[in-house]
């Protein structure tokens, strides 16, 4: 069944990558001037403003890669939107569950009357802080905690979910289990340190190989998210590399730690994110889904999407 679910999602993308979006919660708080407490994105669901302020977002990554001609996956602001996070936040499991169906009818709402392929996309975070992993999380522990979030999302009627930020196995693989569980389409992405590495010391190859021998190759792909091609382009070279279908880069070169110290935007080259990319396809093929993470925009997506655009 998690084949055929793989393979049935892989179908729908074709030659040219679909674009995602960039940094939503960076672009919130420094570009937008909101507030994100515990960097969550998910209350403003439910304000007016909130709402607005997620659909000019969206709208704008929509718009351009309609305008290019490219397919659109659209995530749902949930990186946060798991029961643990929401209690610190001092939301109930029922309205977590609750949100994250808004979430979802949101993203469906943006997609309605659109020219091109859009698939709407359930977005999963770590249990915790992913680059100070304290508390590393076993596979049957991930599947018990992100289980429920990723059966809502699921029950809401998302093409997919994906797991951003991750920087452990044993997370990956319950996450993995979890939609195996109610039959969706899951991808894996996984985060790296300056040097390549997952921040406990695995290499990425390491990380695939394991997380495929404990799912069954369930993932319809892996992506790499939040590191700058510099520092893990020579971890996509060897076999694992066919395995990797979505990449949402930093544009910055800075570590974790400095960027989470940073009180400046560090956005980085727009221009030079898009030839970086261009050289990362050339490497794997596979890619599908391209986009930005913490520091990128619509600036840093339109560059890529004028690198990969239909010719003709």
């Amino acid at each position: 069944m998690a084949l055929e679910v793989q393979s049935a999602l892989i179908g729908r993308f074709g030659a040219v990558p679909f674009l995602t979006d960039g940094g939503l919660e960076t672009h919130l708080i420094f570009h937008d001037g909101i507030d994100l407490p515990e960097f969550a994105a998910f209350p403003l669901l439910r304000q007016a403003e909130g709402r607005q302020a997620l659909q000019r977002y969206f709208a704008s990554f929509l718009d351009e890669a309609e305008a290019l001609g490219m397919g659109f996956v659209l995530d749902t602001p949930t990186w946060r939107a798991s029961t643990g996070w929401g209690a610190r936040m001092g939301w109930a499991a029922q309205d977590i569950d609750a949100v994250n169906r808004e979430a979802v009818d949101f993203a469906q709402g943006l997609r309605h009357g659109r020219r091109m392929p859009v698939l709407v996309n359930g977005v999963i975070g770590p249990h915790g802080d992913a680059y100070q992993p304290g508390n590393v999380l076993s596979a049957g522990e991930a599947e018990a905690y992100h289980g429920r979030q990723v059966a809502v999302l699921a029950g809401a009627g998302v093409d997919l979910v994906t797991a951003v930020t991750i920087s452990s196995v044993g997370e990956a693989v319950g996450i993995a289990r979890a939609a195996g569980a109610v039959g969706v389409p899951v991808v894996l992405s996984f985060t790296v340190e300056t040097d390549g590495r997952l921040v406990g010391g695995m290499t990425l190859a390491e990380a695939i190989a394991e997380t495929d021998a404990e799912t069954g190759a369930s993932a319809a792909w892996y992506g790499i998210n939040c590191s700058h091609p510099d520092h893990f382009a020579a971890e996509l070279i060897g076999p694992h590399g066919a395995r990797i279908g979505m990449v949402r880069a930093n544009a910055s070169r800075r570590s974790h730690a400095e960027l989470d110290e940073a009180t400046v935007l560090d956005a980085g080259d727009p221009v030079e994110l898009s030839m970086d990319y261009v050289r990362l396809r050339q490497m794997v093929p596979t890619l599908r889904v391209l986009g930005g993470c913490c520091g990128t925009d619509l600036a840093h997506v339109a560059a890529i999407g004028q690198r990969f655009r239909p010719r003709g």
